[in-house]
């Protein structure tokens, strides 16, 4: 066995980071952000936020899992203005985490949380003017030390940057730069930032892509890092674990949420074993072994394996043929099946992301996960990556206060009746707000449009609108049949 000259091996090696970015510190209540503070874990409610003590129990079970922040939707001013009841019921309790408002739509709301809240979430995209409309927000913050972060997502930006980039990593970049180019101008340093898609590709391009373009500008704001709409699931745990875990290893990311169509405190658990395993030093060995027929597409199958040492990640290649073609073998002994997911798609993700492999061969020694949930395993990667499709792509969000049906009882309705259409991507949003924006790559969505309601899209063209919840899973199969 030759092990491969440096040259082949630079090649194929992704850009794991020694050490983590240095970003600014800033302050959210007592839960300080960025900087040398921990990686911060979050999740977000799925109450309606005038529903106070719903909102109060569901966030303390999500505290108790584990989570540093607890974001909340603010869809109105009423809802902001109710946060302070739930802050106050919640501090009563002992429990003293910050709370985040999550507005997209409404500034005013957004003005009115910034007077309740630790921090306030906005999406640019809803302050037309970045000067204008956005300095006096500012204002406010600044006089009620509050936080905010400017959450970016594909499929969400303004006209005006449509226009100009139309809906780019570089348009989604340069939304989040002018607006962090006001609060610079205006002395106002206490900024979160997020750029977040449900594609993986584009997630984690964007993100680096914002930090070379901070870079240039010498500003180092904390990042905040997700995959949104990640869904449910292995998919959802293997989707979010590429695009967070990627990020993650190359020492970008101060907090991270995992968004599963599930209970908010399952979230959390899945985010810290992401955190722990992500940051950890990994060794990668390059080897130079004979690899038999792989050819692009991606494939996952039994390579040679002979003589290979009993290393925990190891990459193999066949120089010789003219493909350059590379499979990535990993070797794990977990015997927990959503730890080996998440581990295995933070350690292979990245080099199907930046094209650096053609294959993978996934082993796990542990007796009792079967050689069927590895093969799946190793499908689900090649799928978050784009790299080969063997199944429906479903994009689902986890859903929130602004949410007006059983999300998760939609999912599985939706997924049973849809999974045999290999190559299609359906969305199944809670709202208006995550609906015809966000599933931007979807081909269907399923949308929830009010109380038992239901809008279907083809595209980003709503086709049937507020049709009743028990007839939509059948409207949406006679529309997908119609166009297929």
């Amino acid at each position: 066995m030759t092990q491969i000259k440096q040259k082949s091996v630079s090649s194929v090696c992704p850009r794991i980071m020694n050490q983590r970015r240095k970003s600014t510190v800033v302050q959210i209540g007592n839960t300080p952000l960025g900087g040398d503070n921990p990686i911060r874990i979050q999740s977000m409610t799925n109450t309606s936020t005038m529903d106070t003590e719903a909102s109060v129990q569901q966030c303390i079970r999500i505290i108790e899992a584990g989570s540093e922040y607890v974001r909340l939707t603010a869809q109105g001013v009423r809802e902001a203005e109710n946060l302070k009841n739930i802050e106050e019921q919640l501090h009563a309790l002992g429990y003293t985490t910050p709370l985040i408002a999550d507005i997209h739509f409404n500034p005013k709301a957004a003005e009115a949380a910034a007077q309740t809240v630790e921090k306030v979430r906005i999406n640019p995209g809803n302050f037309g003017d970045p000067v204008k409309d956005f300095i006096p927000f500012l204002n406010l913050c600044k006089a009620n030390h509050t936080a905010i972060r400017i959450g970016v997502n594909h499929g969400s930006l303004s006209d005006r940057i449509m226009t100009q980039y139309g809906d780019t990593p570089r348009g989604m970049v340069e939304s989040c730069m002018e607006f962090l180019r006001v609060c610079m101008a205006e002395n106002f340093t206490n900024v979160v930032l997020s750029i977040k898609a449900s594609n993986t590709y584009v997630m984690v391009q964007t993100v680096r892509l914002l930090v070379d373009e901070m870079n240039k500008e010498g500003m180092a704001f904390p990042l905040h890092l997700g995959v949104t709409e990640a869904g449910d699931g292995e998919d959802g745990r293997i989707k979010s674990a590429v695009g967070i875990g990627t990020l993650l290893r190359e020492g970008i990311g101060d907090t991270i949420r995992v968004s599963l169509s599930e209970d908010p405190e399952a979230e959390i658990p899945v985010a810290r074993l992401l955190v722990d395993y992500a940051t950890r030093q990994l060794a990668v060995t390059s080897y130079q072994l004979p690899v038999s027929g792989c050819r692009l597409p991606v494939e996952v199958r039994e390579m040679p394996y002979d003589d290979v040492p009993d290393t925990s990640f190891i990459m193999v290649a066949n120089p010789a043929m003219q493909s350059s073609a590379r499979v990535l073998c990993a070797t794990y002994h977990e015997p927990d099946l959503n730890a080996f997911r998440i581990k295995a798609a933070i350690d292979c993700g990245v080099f199907f992301l930046d094209n650096l492999v053609d294959g993978i061969r996934l082993t796990n020694t542990a007796p009792n996960i079967t050689p069927q949930e590895v093969e799946s395993v190793a499908f689900g990667i090649l799928q978050a990556t784009g790299r080969r499709i063997t199944k429906t792509e479903y994009i689902s969000c986890p859903s929130c206060g602004r949410t007006l049906f059983d999300l998760q009882t939609a999912i599985k309705r939706v997924k049973a009746a849809t999974s045999h259409l290999v190559g299609l991507k359906i969305a199944i949003m809670g709202c208006i707000v995550n609906g015809p924006g966000e599933m931007a790559d979807a081909d269907y969505g399923y949308v929830g449009a009010g109380a038992g309601k239901v809008s279907l899209y083809k595209g980003k063209e709503c086709i049937l609108k507020n049709i009743p919840e028990a007839d939509a899973v059948d409207e949406l199969l006679k529309l997908i049949e119609k166009n297929f």
